[in-house]
């Protein structure tokens, strides 16, 4: 993990990232990489006042498979977000399926999942992942317009007419979206 610590004083900080690599409860040690020092061992409670001076900031990496140990769905899935931005579908689509574990009732994540897999051209498991979703939130249209597009693009016009047609019948917020994918539908 790494952490802010300011190692100077309050009204002249000191500012420092260092990499936490160990801790030592027995000892009352953490182990750091601290600069060019490795292996740095610093008493818990000296490391402690230095992180605090810094608000405790740190920044934990894990793979997407793994999810921190305290998280909040909300502040999980802002997390993963910015890897859809940048087009990283396959670790964005891994990172939901793990918040999905965490968090089955997820509509975020399911949505997140089957936006990867369409997004990456796997229509099938978008297909997948969006009719869980419309059995799991039956009255979420959003479930249904997406869906509805992944359908229309495997050429299933009926079905991707009867999802939209469902999707806008359930209105909200999206409900100019989901007409707009119906209109997009050709035939009746």
């Amino acid at each position: 993990m790494i952490v802010l610590q300011n190692l100077g004083l309050a009204w002249y900080p000191v500012w420092h990232y260092a990499v936490v690599i160990g801790l030592d409860l027995e000892r009352r040690n953490v182990v750091l990489h601290s600069g060019t020092e490795a292996d740095k061992l610093l008493s818990l409670d000296v490391f402690t006042r230095t992180w605090r001076r810094g608000e405790f900031w740190g920044l934990l990496v894990l793979p997407s498979s793994e999810l921190p140990a305290r998280s909040s769905e909300e502040a999980y899935l802002r997390a993963v977000s910015p890897l859809e931005r940048m087009g990283k579908w396959a670790l964005a689509a891994e990172a939901y399926a793990t918040a999905l574990k965490r968090w089955p009732h997820s509509l975020a994540a399911y949505l997140g999942v089957g936006v990867c897999r369409y997004a990456r051209g796997d229509l099938k498991a978008a297909e997948g992942i969006f009719r869980q979703a419309t059995l799991k939130f039956p009255a979420e249209g959003a479930t249904f317009n997406n869906l509805a597009q992944v359908l229309l693009e495997q050429g299933r016009i009926d079905e991707a007419r009867t999802a939209a047609r469902h999707a806008v019948a359930l209105g909200g917020p999206l409900k100019a979206e989901f007409e707009k994918t119906l209109s997009e539908i050709p035939g009746p």
